[in-house]
């Protein structure tokens, strides 16, 4: 059953919820609590077992091991084998949430993600007053590990969509893949599958003591040599069991798989975990074949960094003069009270319930180059600013009730000036609500755009009065 939420709206969870289980890795027992939060907050953990309880950011720049599982580490405290959790909150579409956590390490539990599920489950998800922003994928993106035959790719597509492909030259696994067509079918079709790892990895592990809360009831254990019974009775001392076999199939005396191909969906599983560290949602088709956390947290890494490279130019409306607009400069004129030479908006391209478009086209014989500047003429900044506000000014008057209003800014917010704007530009003004309008008070962000590069941006705050 897909999961009913709304991809374009930001959700936390309903309530805070608590669970409990022990370390794979440290075999310490902790407590993992989720809370809600607000829109815009992103996934956060925090250590409640520290001085002064410092918080770690889910981004992949603060990852410092991939050995055995994904470690975050930040503000003097680490967080480990982050990646079920994360994936769970991924798939269930959860966008904020705080991750309260009494020791170093995430809970096994059962060695797949669907114990978080269910705990979101419980607590609910709640939709938020907030737009979801998708990061698009415009070329391919690949990462490659020759060393452990790593290939990856990010390509283009209008869903997240991943396929993975395993081949450990293992005569029990042979290959496998496994494919998610849409995120709202991680729920069913990937939380539940486990961890896996080969019997002869295992020895290496516990020979170390590297996994103290270790057991044969979460994780599958791939038998890929002769095993004889002292080896046997050393595993069943280790594990406390009454009785330690090799079934048929290959597998130590796990449960029974979940699916054919668990060790490829738990693959998948990570791999919508360890993405979940680029810090923004994506639209991509993923094809990842042998991947693990190192390769997935640099690849990670490379996405984010296409993303925040080409953050800007995603935003940038798309503008056809030959196009009749939405609002000509009549109908703004019918809209606003603004004339000449203060009327800084052309036409409207774009007119929604949340979001506006209008052209501005800057001429050598504007009024104000006469004394700005002289020969060097540059639009004020604070005139670029009343533009926005006139576009916003439309938006707010536009979604109010029948009438005549008008709009007073009430403050300005990190308000930036990132290029000039000169005689022969084409501004296009865009303002977004960040919520909606509430006794009259709008807020909205505001950019500001040239040639497809951002020049100026700021948070601008309304009240609507009747006239």
């Amino acid at each position: 059953m897909a999961t009913p939420f709304n991809p374009d709206k930001q959700h936390t969870i309903g309530k805070s919820v608590t669970i409990s289980g022990t370390g794979l890795h440290t075999g310490q027992l902790a407590d993992l609590t989720l809370q809600p939060a607000n829109p815009g907050f992103g996934l956060l953990f925090k250590r409640t077992d520290l001085p002064g309880q410092p918080v770690i950011k889910a981004d992949c720049n603060l990852v410092t091991d991939t050995s055995r599982g994904t470690t975050l580490e930040s503000n003097g405290a680490k967080i480990s084998t982050v990646e079920h959790v994360l994936a769970a909150l991924v798939g269930m579409g959860i966008d904020n949430c705080l991750l309260e956590v009494n020791g170093p390490e995430i809970p096994i539990i059962d060695g797949s993600a669907a114990p978080f599920v269910e705990l979101i489950e419980t607590a609910g998800i709640q939709e938020q007053d907030a737009a979801k922003t998708w990061y698009s994928i415009d070329e391919n993106i690949f990462h490659y590990d020759e060393g452990k035959r790593v290939e990856m790719v990010a390509m283009p597509s209008m869903e997240y969509q991943i396929t993975t492909l395993i081949d450990f030259n293992s005569p029990v696994l042979g290959t496998q893949h496994a494919g998610l067509k849409k995120i709202t079918d991680f729920r069913s079709e990937i939380s539940s599958c486990r961890t896996f790892c080969f019997l002869h990895e295992l020895e290496m592990l516990l020979d170390n003591n590297l996994i103290k809360g270790g057991d044969i009831n979460n994780a599958i254990v791939i038998v890929d040599k002769p095993i004889d019974n002292n080896e046997l009775l050393r595993l069943k001392n280790i594990f406390k069991k009454d009785k330690i076999e090799v079934k048929s199939e290959g597998y130590l005396n796990n449960l029974d798989l979940r699916f054919p191909n668990e060790p490829a969906r738990h693959k998948l599983l990570d791999v919508v975990g360890d993405l979940a560290l680029i810090g923004y949602p994506i639209k991509a088709r993923i094809i990842a074949n042998r991947p693990g956390h190192s390769s997935n947290v640099a690849f990670a890494k490379k996405i984010k960094q296409y993303i925040k490279k080409n953050k800007h130019t995603k935003d940038v409306p798309y503008y056809d003069p030959s196009a009749t607009p939405v609002m000509d400069q009549q109908c703004i004129e019918r809209t606003l009270p603004h004339r000449h030479p203060f009327a800084l908006v052309d036409k409207v391209i774009e007119l929604s319930d949340t979001h506006i478009v209008g052209v501005k086209n800057v001429t050598f014989n504007e009024w104000f180059f006469q004394g700005h500047f002289p020969g060097n003429p540059i639009m004020p900044g604070v005139l670029q600013i009343e533009a926005l506000a006139q576009c916003g000014g439309i938006l707010a008057i536009n979604l109010s009730e029948k009438g005549n209003y008008d709009t007073y800014f009430l403050k300005i917010d990190n308000c930036k000036f990132k290029q000039m704007v000169r005689p022969g530009d084409t501004m296009l003004l865009k303002m977004e609500l960040k919520s909606p309008i509430r006794r009259g008070i709008a807020e909205m962000h505001g950019t500001i755009y040239v040639g497809g590069k951002l020049c100026t941006e700021g948070v601008l705050t309304a009240q609507i009065v009747k006239r």
